[in-house]
């Protein structure tokens, strides 16, 4: 059984989705270093949701529907406020393809912030885990089990997408046209981002 988990999740975790797009984004416009510190910040937000489905934030979430709204309505808001931001940035001449943040540690915030403000990865959890648990281990400490190894996973390929993406990035540092528009292509990214979190059932 536990092998069967380790290649479900490996499969979900390899499919792109708003994470992986988050991450991409980040690495392309602004280098892989950026790219890391959002896995980072996206593995930490993951875990928490983990957490919070394994002591039972998943079951609010899915019996309040007011709970679930705020939570997500607010990543959104976090995700459209990053969008304006990079759009509004300054434009400098040799600048990198978006404009680089104040620190690292900001990037991984933003990254933290936007993964665990995302009920549907809690309620993910509380769906997917359970399938693979038994009763034999108390369910606490298997589905945190569990649900640490799968953002361990998630880590490792989202880690393959912001290398992949951050060696194309001092290609389209050197390209002019491309790095006039770094700032829409980031902020447009965000702005899709918190779209597709309102729209998405």
């Amino acid at each position: 059984m536990f092998s069967a988990f380790l290649i479900a999740s490996f499969i979900l975790a390899v499919t792109p989705g708003p994470g992986v797009l988050y991450i991409v984004t980040r690495s392309l416009t602004q280098g892989r270093r950026f790219g890391l510190a959002s896995v980072a910040g996206v593995a930490l937000g993951n875990l928490g949701n983990a957490v919070g489905a394994s002591i039972g934030l998943a079951a609010v979430f899915a019996v309040s529907t007011l709970a679930f709204t705020v939570v997500k309505y607010l990543g959104a808001v976090y995700l459209l406020y990053l969008g304006v931001q990079a759009i509004r940035a300054p434009r400098t001449g040799d600048a990198a393809v978006a404009p680089a943040p104040a620190s690292l540690a900001r990037i991984f915030r933003d990254g933290f912030v936007v993964a665990v403000l995302n009920p549907k990865t809690a309620v993910f959890f509380a769906a997917f885990l359970p399938q693979f648990m038994n009763t034999e281990t108390p369910a606490i400490v298997q589905s945190v089990t569990l649900g640490s190894i799968f953002v361990a996973i998630a880590a490792l390929t989202d880690t393959a997408y912001a290398l992949a993406a951050g060696a194309l990035a001092p290609v389209l540092v050197r390209a002019r046209g491309v790095r006039a528009a770094g700032r829409y292509l980031t902020g447009g990214a965000f702005i899709g981002l918190a779209v597709y979190t309102v729209a998405r059932d």
